[in-house]
């Protein structure tokens, strides 16, 4: 799964996919700096690592990371084609989740003009002009797809008839100028959640704002930040704040001890973007599990709600194939007992089968025989 960054032209967009990717960063004070989508690897950062490390000596620590897109700035338009819109919009299609960058600031450290594509800084507007394009060019998807759909039906196939269901619900919601999430999230027909998988809605796929702030406001709390925050909890939505110039220079800095000044500089306990991947995981309805021994210290990715089996398939399609039982202990016994053998003395270390429901923070060892 992967989550895309959008944003209007000049926004930070690149800066903080640069600073989350560790890639270099490319000053470009101009629309559509990016054409084809930058695809980036990002750790997510997680202290429960360190704690299993503490306990458990190792030769290696592997994060669990996300696939993050950089998608070139939208323009008010974009879904009619202006400023190559058409394929910009294709390309979040393919992603599972958006990260709305807002602009939150007036000029640049330094005191230098960023020219904004509508020639003025409002948050809101801007969140507004995106959300519009992805509505507009969704309702457009619905208008071409009706028809053929309405024709198939008459068949009686059932899928066919579902489809129909769900495009007459969308139509008006959209129509309506509101996103298709504001219809998606109440139905609860198997066939017509089927049916909304394969339509690929822009604007039903869940949605984090990332106000890029001033350098004084990185928590924040200013007036353009505090607005973003407001319609985010209107529409049950997150926010991190993060200024995109510090976390520039902070992702430079490979010294723990000068990175620990800087922060303490900023009245910063951590780097923004930590923060940021950490909501971007969750976004992505992801969880953590790990795997612990003398060669690494893993965690691994899984989808909220996976299985045992499908875990060990993580690591391997022969482990979910050949799945016996799990056996399983959360971190936290890790910290009570410091040891797998005390955990197991102490009762803790769980025997879980084919149907049990993976939880974040679980440590695993899988049975499995192919």
């Amino acid at each position: 799964m992967e989550a895309g960054i959008v944003g209007l032209p000049n926004v930070g967009k690149s800066t903080t996919f640069n600073a989350l990717t560790k890639a270099k960063a490319l000053a470009a004070n101009y629309p559509f700096a990016t054409i084809e989508p930058n695809i980036g690897i990002v750790p997510i950062p997680d202290p429960r690592l360190s704690i299993i490390q503490s306990f458990i000596k190792t030769q290696k620590v592997i994060p669990a990371a996300l696939r993050l897109v950089d998608i070139a700035g939208i323009v008010r338009g974009a879904s009619q084609g202006e400023g190559l819109g058409n394929k910009f919009l294709s390309h979040i299609r393919e992603v599972d989740a958006i990260l709305h960058v807002v602009r939150c600031f007036i000029k640049a450290p330094g005191g230098e003009e960023i020219v904004h594509v509508e020639n003025s800084v409002d948050p809101i507007r801007d969140i507004e002009t995106i959300e519009t394009e992805l509505i507009l060019a969704d309702l457009q998807t619905i208008e071409g797809a009706l028809p053929k759909a309405e024709r198939a039906a008459k068949s009686g196939e059932k899928e066919a008839i579902a489809r129909v269901s769900v495009l007459k619900k969308l139509y008006p919601v959209l129509n309506d100028a509101k996103p298709a999430r504001a219809v998606i999230a109440g139905i609860t027909d198997p066939e017509e959640k089927r049916v909304i998988k394969t339509l690929g809605m822009l604007s039903a796929k869940p949605v984090l704002y990332i106000a890029n702030v001033d350098e004084d406001d990185v928590h924040g709390k200013g007036e353009m930040a505090m607005r973003v925050r407001q319609r985010a909890a209107e529409e049950k939505m997150q926010v991190v704040p993060v200024c995109a110039r510090i976390e520039a220079e902070l992702s430079e800095v490979s010294d723990p001890a000068e990175l620990k000044e800087m922060l303490a500089m900023y009245d910063m306990a951590e780097p923004a973007l930590n923060s940021l991947a950490r909501a971007a995981y969750t976004l992505l309805g992801l969880q953590s599990y790990y795997t612990a021994g003398e060669k690494e210290v893993r965690a691994w990715t899984v989808a909220v709600g996976a299985t045992a089996p499908q875990a060990a398939g993580v690591i391997h399609t022969d482990f979910e194939r050949g799945f016996i039982r799990a056996e399983i202990y959360a971190v936290a016994d890790l910290q009570k007992f410091h040891s797998e053998k005390a955990i197991k003395e102490a009762g803790k270390m769980r025997i879980e089968g084919k149907d049990y429901v993976m939880q974040d923070a679980d440590v695993c060892h899988f049975l499995f025989n192919v």
